[in-house]
Order: structure tokens, then sequence, then C-alpha cells
């Protein structure tokens, strides 16, 4: 049985290492009201196979956006932003057993939104971190979630 745990260590660092240049680009542009809206707007309208999918894009924009609300100061808005972030983490709970199409996708940008949401956690002030970590434990359980789906497939 020993022999496998390097087996597996080594084929989750080369899976996770031919993830990430497709997560990076998504990084690459700042989301904007208007990007966000839009996003929001086809995700609402898409079939049920897309939409746990398309609520995980929205909701990895919502963070950067508000991660950029937080640095540019306003400190309300980047809230707001995260309360909304709250309400499509729950539309993703509902729709993770609907989606066939892209939910290893979905996974992994969920948990690599998750792993920037817990860097704002870590440069936010105590005020806000409530809110911040109230959104990370959410998203961290809808990430397990869509998890154990793919995993069940």
């Amino acid at each position: 049985m020993r022999p496998m745990v390097p087996t597996a260590v080594l084929s989750i660092l080369m899976l996770s290492l031919s993830v990430r240049p497709a997560v990076a680009a998504i990084d690459d542009k700042l989301p904007d009201a208007q990007s966000i809206a839009a996003l929001e707007a086809r995700a609402n309208q898409a079939s049920p196979k897309d939409q746990c999918f398309l609520y995980a894009e929205l909701v990895h924009e919502m963070i950067e956006f508000s991660s950029a609300q937080y640095a540019a100061g306003e400190v309300d808005k980047a809230q707001q932003t995260l309360r909304r972030v709250n309400g499509f983490a729950q539309k993703i709970h509902i729709a993770i057993t609907n989606d066939e199409k892209r939910l290893k996708n979905a996974q992994i940008l969920l948990r690599h939104t998750a792993f920037r949401l817990n860097e704002l956690l870590h440069t936010s002030s105590l005020e806000d971190r409530p809110l911040v970590e109230q959104t990370l434990s959410q998203l961290n359980q809808v990430q397990t979630e869509t998890m154990m789906q793919v995993f069940r497939k």
C-alpha cells in the first residue's frame, strides 16, 4: 500500500500543474460591474446543466472584484459584493446535482476562488473579517460538495 501513496501524490501534483494555466488565465483580467452583470444574466438564463459552472465563474469574478474594491478603499461596496457572493454560493449548491457538463471545472474554479478569498481574509481589517470568514466558509462547503459530486460520478 505504501508505493501507491507517492504515485497518488505525483498524480495530484501533475493534475494541479495542468490546471494552473487555465486558472491563471482567469485571473489575468480584472472584472468590472458590467462583466459581472452580463455573466449573472447569462448564468440565470443558462440551462441547468451549465448553471453550476457559470455561477462558479460568477462567484470567482465577484471575489476578484470585491478584492479590488477593498484595495481601492470602497469597503461598503466590497461588503455588498461579498453578501451577493453568499447568495450565489447557495445557487451553486442547488445547481450541483443538475450540472453534468463542467462539474470538475467548477470544482477547480471554486477551490481557486476559496484560495483567493483566504488571501483576502488575511489582508482584511478586523471589522471586515466576520463577513469574509462567513463567505469563505460557505464557499468551502460548496467546493467540498462539488468535489464529492465529481467523485460520485
